[in-house]
Formats: structure tokens, C-alpha cells, sequence
């Protein structure tokens, strides 16, 4: 047998009068339980005593005062849409000449992004060029680099400093991290 007593949700079904499926076995319960029928009639007694209260209609601008106090979030796509029926005119004219305007934007934009998809050897271009003169400038700096070192052979000599700085880079994050983790160690305890 079941010896909980009923939560506050399950007293306030009985109290309102509600019927369905789950109160029949609620109904059974307060039936068994002294404890839950005195709360259970505690809770009516306090309903009937709040029915007898007279009805009153509260003061003009009530709503207004309370929800002046109140902090409401709104969520972003909501104040996002609040801010874009702020840019729109609300005179048909003016309306008619943004149309227009955010009209013709759109069309320029869509119409260089087809003319570039259509000049696919540009963009080729483009890009080969700005890996070519970046993969350049690196070469030439590391190189640079090397002979500065004193390096017999640059490719040698690239090599080893590029090991030699992920190295140092690997060993640095390593102890980055130990030390994170003492410190978040510390502050745990």
C-alpha cells in the first residue's frame, strides 16, 4: 500500500472539484488518510472563505503601474522584429521608395554573386594568387629566417625551426594547462 500523503497539485484538484482519470485514486486516498483529509478540509474552508470576499474592480491604469515594475525579457528575435517595424515608414509613399531602394540592392547583390559564379576562372584566379604571393611571403620569411640562423641548407634549416617552434608552442599549452587545472584544483577546494 501507498503511505504518501498528497502533494499540494493533487489537493488542489480535489479542492477545485476536478474529475478524470487520476482522481479517483486521490478521492480513495483522502478517504484512508485522517492527515490528508484534514488538510484537505483546511483548503476548502480557506476556498469558501475567499468565495465570501466581495468583488471589486481595481483603479483605472492598475495593469499599467504593476507591469511598470515588472522586468519583462523579451526574446532577440522579437525585439529584432520590433526594431525592423521601426525602420519601416509608415507613410505609403515612403514605404513605396524603401521597396524600391531595399528592391535594387537586392537585385545588385544577387547580380554580382551570379556574375561571380559564372566567372569561376576569376575566382580561381583570385584565390591561386593570394595562396601563391601567401605561400611565397612564408617561404621567404622562414628562409629569411634560416639564413639568419646560419643554417647550412634552408630546407634543413626551415624544418628544424618549424619542429623547434611547435615544439616550444606543444610545451607552453602543456604547462598552460597544468597550471589551469592546479588553479581550478584550488579554487574547488
Amino acid at each position: 500500500m501507498n503511505h504518501r500523503h498528497l502533494l499540494p497539485q493533487e489537493l488542489d484538484l480535489l479542492v477545485d472539484g476536478d474529475v478524470g482519470f487520476g482522481v479517483a485514486p486521490l478521492r480513495a486516498h483522502v478517504d484512508s488518510c485522517d492527515d490528508c483529509r484534514g488538510r484537505l478540509e483546511a483548503l476548502r474552508a480557506v476556498a469558501a472563505r475567499l468565495d465570501t470576499l466581495p468583488h471589486f474592480v481595481p483603479r483605472h491604469g492598475f495593469a499599467d503601474r504593476v507591469m511598470s515594475e515588472v522586468q519583462v525579457i523579451e526574446p532577440w528575435h522579437v525585439a529584432l522584429t520590433e526594431q525592423a517595424r521601426a525602420l519601416v515608414p509608415q507613410r505609403t509613399g515612403l514605404r513605396v521608395l524603401a521597396a524600391v531602394g531595399a528592391g535594387l540592392v537586392a537585385m545588385t547583390i544577387s547580380g554580382s554573386a551570379l556574375w561571380l559564379a559564372f566567372r569561376a576562372d576569376l575566382l580561381a584566379w583570385s584565390y591561386r594568387s593570394v595562396v601563391d604571393q601567401g605561400s611565397q611571403g612564408l617561404w621567404a620569411g622562414l628562409a629569411a629566417t634560416a639564413r639568419e640562423l646560419g643554417a647550412a641548407r634552408t630546407d634543413m634549416g626551415v624544418m628544424a625551426l618549424g619542429a623547434a617552434a611547435l615544439s616550444i608552442a606543444a610545451l607552453g599549452a602543456g604547462l598552460a594547462f597544468r597550471r589551469l587545472a592546479a588553479t581550478a584544483r584550488a579554487n574547488r577546494s
